[in-house]
């Protein structure tokens, strides 16, 4: 089981808008907000793809500005997770290669082109079951 953490985002005028329409969505639990908008949920799920797709409803309520994930934890995924990584090679190749020089390395690590949902499945299938 996944637990994570979201900070919904919405201005000062819908807050009590929002804050009832995610009590009655059904697919986060509400913890608090601020005056200035900022709301603090958590939502469960079987699994990363899971938790994406109640993101995606939160993210479809009216006046939600953001829903941002901050925290997540999952127990059992970590632990399957950690026995591939320890069972291969972490570090790529070309990381330990003198002869490569630092410009020619190319960084892939910028989320907002990533296919997150693709992300979700390929993860959720490296062997946790």
């Amino acid at each position: 089981m996944n637990i994570s953490s979201i900070v919904v985002q919405t201005l000062p005028k819908y807050l009590d808008e929002v804050v009832q329409s995610l009590k009655e969505c059904e697919v986060c639990d509400y913890h608090l907000h601020d005056e200035k908008g900022r709301i603090i949920i958590t939502i469960e799920g079987e699994g990363v793809a899971e938790e994406l797709k109640k993101l995606r409803v939160i993210e479809e309520i009216p006046h939600v500005v953001a829903a941002d994930m901050q925290m997540a934890y999952s127990e059992d995924e970590l632990d399957a997770h950690m026995e591939v990584i320890n069972g291969s090679n972490a570090v790529p190749k070309m990381l330990n290669d003198d002869n490569i020089k630092p410009e020619n390395i190319v960084y892939n690590g910028d989320l907002k082109k990533k296919d997150l949902e693709g992300f979700a499945r390929t993860f959720d299938a490296t062997g946790k079951k």
